[in-house]
């Protein structure tokens, strides 16, 4: 039987994803078999794993920074939002359906046993196990039907580390608020606090700390400070979206679409010193970049509604005509088609068919069956200026609604390139040679632009996240909160 700690948070992006991997990390390093698990996740940034299940993002990272292999039992409900009040529901990596949020929150207890059986098989297998929460455990209003924070809390008896964001303000109202509204039952399960993002003189924030412990009744276990650790963020909070990039030597432009999904397919480009990746919302901001990538969307036809509306339709083919690099991935590789269909009104129940980009000839149309895998192979028939790619090694994962009729797992006609696979640009080599070739055709020096090694870059990071958390954190504590020693 697996020992276990569960973070939860005074609210949705405190950290608690980030300190779990921290946590997994930590854990791991210290010779112990750890596992992620989060019974409920709601995101647009998914992974397929190697049997075809679909799993959380934030779960991904945590495995990856425990040294283990992703699994849908760390996360068996996945929620993708398909509009502002329904999703598609995931169940143990498969899909069960779409619901509006009245009939999931009416049926959520159905998955308790789902749920169970999920973490009690990671029980049998693992020493401990971080569970993650999900926004605020005291979210009054729903506390009835919760599976995600204190409710799951009770059904697997874990105690709990409650974590407040200082860098948004207001973190002792934030935690001492929680506590408060905890049902006395679930107060007891609160072993500490963390504040996490803090910037500045700890000793400015101690005499808070110590109110802050005598109201709560429960020690601080940390204070974590504001960390640049470059992981991969799990849905549209992501300071991505925020931050404002200055155009570089290598400039590639990111359509943001409303849906925008799988956003961490383009990180590898992130890392390069004199790279820009820019995410674009308006014709105003595209300039004259490098490449445009047309990203995965949950919702391709409305996205494709959107790009079209906002004029960035006819930037992205002016731009194409103008030898721009135009490289769309997944939903964004069909919009670059000539047509899309959905005959059964898989993904829209308003449009059965409209026409795309018309930037390659390909048709696609939508099928009940999703397609869910991992893939890997070796480029070829890639023509134009990308064409060092073929012969070269590709791995990544599928998740989409729509068959094409182009079957390559890319294709690329003159300036114009897509593919269905996430995770396209990750393998060693691939980011650098696509690099290469954008800084031949601009007559720029790539070696200005600095190479890295992604797999190496990610364990850096991690053990980063590890040695930030294990500094900020009094572990012996957490220790004694494993041991049920407190």
């Amino acid at each position: 039987m697996a020992k276990n700690i569960m973070i939860q948070g005074t609210m949705s992006n405190v950290g608690k994803s980030l300190i779990a991997a921290g946590l997994c990390r930590i854990f791991a390093q210290d010779g112990f078999r750890v596992a992620p698990f989060k019974s409920q996740n709601m995101a647009l940034n998914s992974f397929i794993t190697k049997d075809g299940g679909e799993m959380g993002r934030a779960q991904v990272v945590q495995a990856e920074a425990a040294g283990i292999r992703p699994d849908v039992r760390m996360n068996p409900i996945l929620l993708k939002p398909t509009t502002d009040v329904g999703s598609q529901v995931i169940v143990n990596g498969k899909v069960c359906g779409n619901m509006n949020a009245m009939e999931y929150y009416r049926r959520k207890k159905e998955f308790i046993p789902a749920v169970l059986e999920a973490y009690e098989s990671l029980d049998r297998e693992f020493d401990i196990i971080v569970i993650e929460g999900a926004g605020s455990p005291a979210e009054i209003n729903l506390k009835q039907e919760d599976i995600v924070n204190m409710g799951l809390a009770q059904l697997v008896d874990a105690p709990v580390l409650l974590v407040g964001d200082i860098d948004r303000g207001g973190v002792f109202a934030q935690l001492y608020g929680t506590v408060a509204l905890l049902e006395e039952c679930e107060r007891e399960r609160v072993k500490g606090t963390i504040v996490n993002k803090f910037r500045g003189d700890i000793k400015i924030l101690e005499p808070g700390i110590k109110m802050l412990e005598n109201l709560c009744n429960v020690p601080v276990a940390g204070v974590i400070p504001y960390a640049h650790i470059d992981i991969d963020d799990e849905d549209s909070l992501s300071e991505r979206f925020i931050r404002k990039s200055a155009r570089k030597l290598i400039d590639i432009a990111v359509i943001r679409l409303p849906r925008i999904s799988n956003f961490t397919d383009f990180a590898p480009f992130e890392r390069y010193d004199n790279v820009s990746l820019r995410y674009v919302e308006n014709t105003a901001e595209l300039y004259d970049p490098d490449m445009i990538i047309i990203p995965g969307t949950k919702s391709t036809i409305y996205d494709l509604k959107w790009l079209r509306q906002s004029g960035l339709e006819s930037a992205v083919k002016k731009a194409a005509d103008n030898g721009a690099v135009i490289f769309g991935i997944c939903g964004g590789f069909q919009m670059l088609g000539k047509n899309i269909s959905d005959p059964m009104k898989v993904e829209s129940a308003e449009t059965s068919e409209i026409s795309g980009l018309g930037l390659i000839d390909m048709e696609t149309v939508f099928e009940e069956e999703k397609v869910q895998k991992q893939t890997e192979g070796t480029f070829s028939g890639v023509s134009g200026l990308f064409s060092e790619l073929n012969g070269m090694k590709y791995e990544g994962y599928e998740i989409h609604m729509g068959k094409s009729t182009v079957q390559e797992s890319l294709l690329g006609k003159g300036s114009v390139y897509g593919s269905y696979i996430h995770g396209i640009f990750d393998a060693a080599g691939i980011s650098d040679t696509i690099l290469k070739a954008l800084c031949g055709k601009k007559g720029v020096d790539f070696d200005d632009i600095n190479s890295f090694d992604l797999r190496e870059y990610k364990k850096r990071q991690y053990d980063e996240l590890a040695h930030i958390v294990r500094k900020g954190l009094d572990m012996e504590l957490v220790y004694r909160i494993l041991n049920r020693e407190v």
